[in-house]
């Protein structure tokens, strides 16, 4: 396939490996971190990694699918999840109920359930969600009523470069991104945004000027908290780029230089996405120095030079 030509839903599931073997009745993973808060101060946060129905959007890069079923959770699935991964963590401030997809998708939790899933985190400071732009409406503000606490969702802008965003297969353009801002922002509801660091045809000097300009646009959106995420490969889809010299993974030098410029306006939150990011090292010497650098600017939520 010529992947000049936009992918489409079926290219994008042709090129796709196997699914991992998951259970409806379990998340396929849970940890506590620390974060750098809304309040200034390092919280702890539980991170559960909820198994439902993959996500009917789909998007060129992702390869979240490969934790995900190929039908809705039974009724009762996801507060069993969440009860199980409670049980084993450690107390802490914040939760984050990520679903490799939409929340307010009927097809991934059960509308039946949110009232349980509700009283089960209502503890929490900050109940901290993910949900596609085209998927918030009322029932975000209904879920932060339910649960009497600080409800903050994530939604992916991915870039706020439109070429790139059309290409993507996201099916939703920055016009979209910027009204469900709106919408949430009018309904009290925190919003942070995921950012990538250098998606397809995108130079490495694109990469880092683009992930900024992204940066910025969400902040002018009200995003309070921005997360820049280095494009991996992994999907399938993405070797095929790579493969006609389409995309090349980031470096871990660029995810710096994007940290620094954004942390030093000051105008909200910035995270550098470290999960498995030692694979986008300079070189295989500067990995640790590297991955600790960006783990104290996120936790410090200050620019370290090199």
């Amino acid at each position: 396939m010529n992947l000049e030509i936009p992918a489409t839903n079926r290219s994008i599931l042709a090129a796709r490996g196997p699914r991992n073997v998951v259970d409806p009745w379990r998340p396929y993973h849970f940890l506590n971190e620390p974060e750098f808060s809304a309040d200034g101060v390092i919280d702890d946060v539980s991170t559960i990694f909820l198994t439902n129905r993959e996500c009917p959007f789909r998007c060129l890069m992702c390869d979240l699918w490969r934790n995900t079923t190929e039908e809705t959770v039974p009724l009762g699935a996801i507060p069993a999840q969440i009860d199980f991964a409670l049980s084993r963590l450690l107390p802490a401030k914040h939760v984050k109920l990520y679903n490799s997809g939409n929340f307010f998708d009927p097809k991934a939790i059960p509308t039946a359930n949110l009232p349980k899933i509700a009283n089960q985190v209502r503890h929490f400071a900050t109940v901290i969600i993910e949900n596609h732009p085209r998927l918030c409406d009322a029932r975000c503000g209904e879920f932060q009523t339910l649960l009497g606490t600080q409800l903050e969702i994530a939604l992916g802008l991915e870039t706020s470069h439109a070429p790139t965003l059309a290409r993507l297969n996201k099916q939703m353009n920055v016009d979209d991104f910027a009204h469900s801002c709106e919408l949430l922002l009018k309904a009290q509801i925190r919003v942070r945004a995921f950012v990538l660091l250098k998606p397809p045809w995108t130079s490495e000097e694109q990469g880092i000027e683009r992930a900024i300009e992204s940066v910025r646009f969400a902040f002018d959106c009200g995003v309070s908290c921005c997360a820049i995420i280095p494009v991996r490969a992994g999907n399938g889809m993405m070797e095929q780029l790579g493969q006609q010299g389409l995309f090349t993974p980031p470096r871990l030098s660029s995810l710096e230089v994007v940290m620094r410029e954004c942390l030093s306006w000051k105008r909200g939150r910035v995270f550098a996405d470290l999960w498995d990011a030692r694979q986008f090292a300079d070189s295989p010497a500067d990995a640790e120095i590297q991955f600790a650098r960006l783990e104290a600017m996120n936790l410090q939520q200050e620019a370290i030079v090199m």
